[in-house]
């Protein structure tokens, strides 16, 4: 793409080259302005070519053709190899009478475009790692003055500089730039400015002065701008409305949403996109994204609110791809919801396949609500959204996502007068905030969406919200009135005669009664759990009560019933993929056994507890248990003689 320094590169390398005696020629350069509005034509580089090999005035033939004749003679004749450098050419008509002929010289071309009709070999330039990002900026300030220690006190607000830069060389120039001449300013400043403004380009080009070092403007904005006029109406069309796009990463079929096109028509305008590097696909097959930068993303959005009627085509393009991802959203919940004997969702054939789309898009559904939940128009789409993501971020323990999407899902809500709406965004809030450790505030949502829900008179969910109460209460502590709590939840759930949650808040009740140190009382609650959940189908939900009817039993001192009992839910939690559950029974094996001091035992379970808790994105769990599997003896003791 432009200002990723594809002529400091060809120039530096024909340096080297020629210092390793690879070109005894030389090189010969010829800059042919390809994006400018006036570009240099086949016949005009010629021209300077020739002046270049000390043809001119007299010497010069008078036509074109003869120019030409002239040109290819003098490059046949020339016995030392030569490198030929045609910079910045936009159409291959620009370059292809300029190539010499014979195979004696070499030749390199940059482009902004890629000729894909034309046998050449390509080498494609990406933005600079993190890595070398901080390093060229700290290279051109030490460079100016040696004293300069801002990158070494200052490497945090360095990184993320050159975040808002791109890691694009041209940005990464411009910013050094500005550093130098702000000498007594920090390097946080900078940052605060672009953070403050929320544009980079018009930051870095209100800073950019002077020339590079092949007389170019240090300046963004003009070097996007020509890349964007080039490109036909579709394409520009395309482009404008990725940049509107959740994520810089963006699937075919989000992109098809957003551009109402079939996703064959999408992909072929994406392919010519990419071929101008305003677009880079990332994967390969039917997985393959295509990614935005993001300086080119900021200055697509500036196009777009610039002018009233792309404004309005904006707002319904981000309107499609919530309508595509609401019906995906929903068909891959209803998957990971699905029971035996209910009817079969259409759009994933099992699990896996739900989970996997979820994984894929994760990033921009989640962008979705936060960013557009805030539009008037989009918000009612949003809060739906975010509902149907609750299951999948659960699952996956994605925690920091969901308290993210639960949040802008509520204030969404609250602006457009949805009041259930609000009352799920607070239920919702409140487990993630639970799973996160935040009990308190996970006590507070749930309380305000049991009384949205009395309010509404809505029992059935007002019963969601005593159950997930009575958890948070439990975690805080509060252990008789968690039992309070989880039981309105099931005499609501009995009135209601919704038998599958009556399951969950008997198996939650358990929980707070082993607690609150009535064990018996929680082993008769979670075998009731367990029963109604096998009733209903629910082979997984009965996983959850063979996990706590475990821990109960060994509670109780019925060792050897608990160890069936989790034996049995690591098997149907290892048939689900639920590497959580499966962790949690495995850990609670490795318990047992080290309590009845057979090590080798207790080892084996941490460490397959260690493995699950990875799968499951639970790192802090997993280091525990293989902590534990390391504190444990070798062998076990000798038995004590008498």
């Amino acid at each position: 793409m432009g200002g990723i320094g594809k002529t400091a590169l060809a120039v530096e390398a024909a340096h080297q080259a020629r210092a390793k005696g690879w070109f005894r020629g030389g090189y010969l350069f010829v800059d042919l302005r390809g994006y400018d509005d006036n570009p240099v034509t086949a016949d005009q580089g010629v021209l300077a070519l020739l002046d270049a090999m000390g043809v001119h005035g007299a010497d010069l033939p008078p036509t074109t053709a003869r120019q030409y004749d002239v040109y290819h003679v003098l490059l046949t004749e020339r016995r030392d190899r030569t490198l030929l450098i045609l910079d910045n050419a936009s159409e291959a008509s620009q370059f292809l009478p300029l190539l010499p002929g014979t195979d004696r010289h070499r030749v390199l071309i940059t482009s902004r475009d890629r000729p894909d009709s034309l046998p050449l070999r390509l080498i494609d330039l990406e933005e600079l790692t993190p890595e070398e990002s901080t390093a060229l900026v700290t290279r051109a300030l030490h460079d100016y003055d040696e004293r300069d220690e801002r990158p070494a006190r200052e490497p945090d607000a360095l990184r993320e500089l050159t975040d808002l830069c791109g890691h694009l060389p041209l940005a990464l120039q411009i910013a050094a730039a500005m550093l130098r001449r702000r000498r007594r300013r920090n390097i946080a400043s900078l940052v605060a400015e672009i953070r403050d403004t929320g544009d980079a380009v018009a930051v870095l080009d209100r800073g950019g002065k002077g020339t590079d070092l092949y007389g170019r403007s240090l300046v963004l904005r003009p070097v996007l701008e020509t890349s964007y006029r080039r490109l036909p109406p579709e394409q520009a069309r395309l482009l404008r409305l990725l940049a509107l796009a959740p994520t810089s990463e963006t699937g075919t079929d989000v992109v098809a949403a957003l551009t109402d096109l079939d996703a064959p028509t999408a992909l072929s305008l994406l392919d010519d996109l990419a071929a101008t590097h305003l677009v880079t696909p990332v994967g390969t097959g039917t997985s393959v994204r295509w990614r935005v930068h993001d300086l080119v993303r900021g200055f697509g959005v500036g196009v777009v609110e610039g002018d009233a009627g792309l404004r309005e085509r904006g707002v319904e393009a981000r309107a499609r791809v919530l309508a595509f991802y609401l019906h995906s959203a929903d068909a891959a919940d209803d998957r990971l919801r699905w029971l035996p004997g209910r009817a079969e969702p259409d759009l994933f054939g099992d699990r896996g396949a739900a989970l996997a789309w979820f994984d894929g898009e994760r990033a921009g559904l989640v962008a979705a609500v936060v960013a557009w939940g805030r539009e008037g128009r989009l918000a009612e789409a949003a809060v739906r959204l975010a509902e149907r993501l609750a299951r999948y971020l659960e699952w996956r323990r994605h925690f920091d996502d969901w308290i993210a999407a639960g949040e802008a899902a509520r204030e969404a809500a609250c602006r457009i007068g949805d009041r259930p709406g609000e009352a799920g965004a607070w239920n919702n809030l409140g487990i993630a905030l639970r799973e996160a450790g935040r009990v308190d505030r996970a006590v507070d949502a749930h309380t305000r969406a049991r009384d949205l829900y009395q309010t509404e008179r809505d029992r059935h969910h007002e019963a969601f919200a005593w159950n997930n109460l009575g958890l948070a209460l439990r975690d805080a502590g509060r252990v008789r009135e968690a039992v309070d709590a989880h039981t309105r939840a099931r005499d609501l759930y009995q009135t209601e005669r919704d038998r599958h949650r009556e399951a969950t808040a008997w198996n939650n009740l358990g929980l707070a009664l082993r607690k609150a140190g009535r064990v018996q009382e929680a082993v008769d609650t979670h075998t009731r759990a367990r029963d109604l959940f096998q009733a209903e189908g629910d082979q997984h939900g009965a996983a959850t009560a063979w996990l706590n009817l475990g821990t109960a039993l060994w509670t109780a001192g019925r060792a050897d019933e608990a160890v069936a009992a989790f034996a049995t839910a690591i098997a149907i939690c290892r048939e689900f993929e639920d590497s959580y559950g499966e962790a949690h029974a495995q850990y609670n094996l490795g318990l047992l056994h080290s309590n009845a001091d057979r090590p080798s035992e207790a080892r084996a379970h941490y460490l397959q507890a260690a493995d699950a808790y990875t799968r499951a994105n639970a790192p802090d769990e997993a280091a525990e248990a293989r902590t534990r599997a390391a504190a444990l003896p070798e062998h076990p003791p000798p038995p004590v003689k008498g």
